[in-house]
């Protein structure tokens, strides 16, 4: 996988087309990655005792590694792959 934790990526396919982000966790093994303030859920969550309210929360979920260009790695190198 080309992607690591700390790349700046740019969506290139999806809902999410044309934004920008850092990875948060890449998830080789299913061949996904979580990228900041991308393909953002709300998710409902019941009372515990550290959220005694519950609510509603959003949350950001994996995208496919395949719709994710790399705009600058960690090290700040341009590079389109």
């Amino acid at each position: 996988m080309f992607v690591k934790t700390g790349d700046n990526v740019k969506i290139i396919s999806g809902d999410s087309k044309g934004k920008e982000g850092v990875v948060k966790k890449a998830i080789p093994s299913a061949n996904k990655v979580i990228v900041e303030g991308v393909n953002v859920v709300k998710k409902h969550s019941k009372p515990t005792n550290t959220q005694p309210q519950g609510g509603i929360i959003d949350v950001e979920r994996p995208i496919s590694v395949t719709n994710v260009k790399v705009v600058s790695k960690s090290s700040d190198k341009k590079e389109d792959k």
